[in-house]
């Protein structure tokens, strides 16, 4: 008598996007009622200030190039696992090519900062939609195109992508636009990011659809397009301020306020630290979820995830009106993140329990990002933003290469200690966001300005 074992997939439930759209919803319209009753000074309405016309208008503006660019870099991280199966590329080449494109990253992509800040804000997000143009040019009219070159310029726009935009917001809301626009324009840039990460999902499911041959490359023609009109924009309005810094200048106030200033190491190896949890997670979450072959429809789980991460940040600006620091609620949620990671890593669940861990990591995330995006704010020169944060990053591409390595080639590192390691640097986050506190001057200075 044979023995019949059913299988069944997990999916998520309809409730939880309904829980989220829901969620977002009432935490963006019952926000003005509690600002309105506990914000701790009151201020003239934003429609009565001089620049509300040009502010709002460079925000709009602002945050359409970001969505483009967003989309760009959700396109080709969906369609680019696709499409490597699609070739048949196995596991060990596969990581031979993340391998080249943390590389390009670690190697090349912490200078772009620097680049940045002496080149100019607007032109470092010009060459991000160059980049993406050129690998899609180049996977559009390539039979069999060569993966490293594609892997190496998506690093590069990657690391471009992490810096420049937000650099460019900071020094445009500078010149006479109101401040508290600033906060705001944080945690849609991370609000709009993941929307348009899920829309990026979306647009190549529909394109590639059924018919693999003829379909294969229309995701590569969405990002041509998508890349055009980004180019076009950009190009067209708002010019960006002449660069009137000289390298032996910008190396000598480089050296003063940023490598000789405690607060910006410390607030450096938070970022740092949560990059590295972040990228050990999108590495890691699928082999975890399906571990010991349950199976999952990981397509449904992904905006699940994302959404979170929306959701969290709604969060933001309730608690930068609030009492707390902002450097309280960062270690608040970087132990939150650090706990979650180290049940992840220790503890075997449900599938349900764990995406709910999962759901709960993203949250954090959507809260942080802008969080620490204040914090620069605060403590960073204007002048030398690019630069900090592109060198920040700098040690989590060399972890996630000796990783890779070790793993990927020698096994010599399960997936358990990897996520554990992401955790012990989450919790190291938190230490330096307590320390922060108390280097920090009280109140608050802007001083971005040189």
């Amino acid at each position: 008598m044979g023995v019949v074992i059913e299988s069944s997939v997990w999916v998520p439930s309809s409730s939880v996007y309904i829980f989220i759209f829901l969620s977002c919803f009432f935490s963006l319209s019952l926000f003005p009622f509690y600002l309105s009753k506990h914000a701790p000074t009151k201020s003239p309405p934003f429609y009565d200030h001089p620049t509300f016309a040009s502010s709002l208008r460079f925000q709009r503006y602002f945050l359409l190039l970001y969505s483009l660019a967003s989309v760009l870099e959700g396109l080709w991280s969906v369609y680019g696992e696709f499409e490597l199966v699609y070739y048949g590329i196995t596991k060990e080449v596969t990581v031979t090519f993340m391998l080249i494109g943390f590389g390009a990253a670690l190697f090349v992509g912490s200078f772009l900062g620097l680049l940045s800040d002496l080149i100019g804000r607007k032109k470092s997000c010009l060459v991000f939609y160059i980049f993406h143009l050129v690998v899609g040019i180049w996977k559009r009219i390539t039979s069999s195109p060569s993966f490293w070159v594609a892997n190496v310029c998506l690093s590069l726009a990657t690391s471009i992508f992490s810096f420049s935009f937000e650099t460019w917001a900071v020094v445009e809301h500078d010149k006479g636009h109101r401040q508290d626009l600033l906060n705001e324009t944080f945690w849609l840039m991370t609000f709009f990011e993941s929307a348009a990460l899920i829309g990026s999902q979306v647009m190549s499911n529909w394109m590639v659809g059924g018919n693999l041959e003829k379909e294969i490359a229309c995701p590569s023609t969405a990002a041509i397009l998508t890349a055009i009109v980004g180019i076009i924009c950009i190009s067209r309005v708002y010019g960006g301020s002449p660069q009137t810094v000289t390298f032996k200048e910008y190396k000598v106030s480089f050296y003063s306020y940023i490598l000789c200033d405690r607060r910006i190491w410390l607030l450096a190896c938070a970022q740092s630290c949560l990059h590295f949890s972040i990228v050990v997670f999108w590495i890691l979450w699928a082999p975890t979820l399906v571990a010991d072959g349950r199976e999952v429809y990981l397509g449904l789980t992904y905006p699940c995830l994302l959404g979170a991460r929306m959701l969290g940040s709604t969060l933001f600006p309730w608690f930068i009106n609030a009492p707390l620091r902002t450097e309280d609620c960062l270690v608040y949620a970087f132990i939150i993140q650090g706990l979650l990671l180290s049940i992840i890593a220790f503890d075997y669940q449900e599938i349900g329990a764990l995406v709910t861990q999962y759901f709960l990591f993203h949250a954090c995330v959507g809260l942080i990002l802008p969080s620490l995006a204040r914090l620069r704010t605060m403590y960073v020169p204007n002048e030398l933003r690019g630069g900090m944060i592109s060198l920040s990053l700098a040690p989590t591409n060399a972890a996630i290469l000796f990783i890779l390595m070790q793993r990927g080639y020698y096994r010599t590192v399960e997936n358990s200690e990897v996520i554990a390691f992401a955790a012990v640097g989450l919790f190291a986050a938190a230490g330096c966001m307590y320390v922060l506190k108390r280097l920090g001057k009280q109140p608050y200075q802007n001083w971005h300005k040189l």
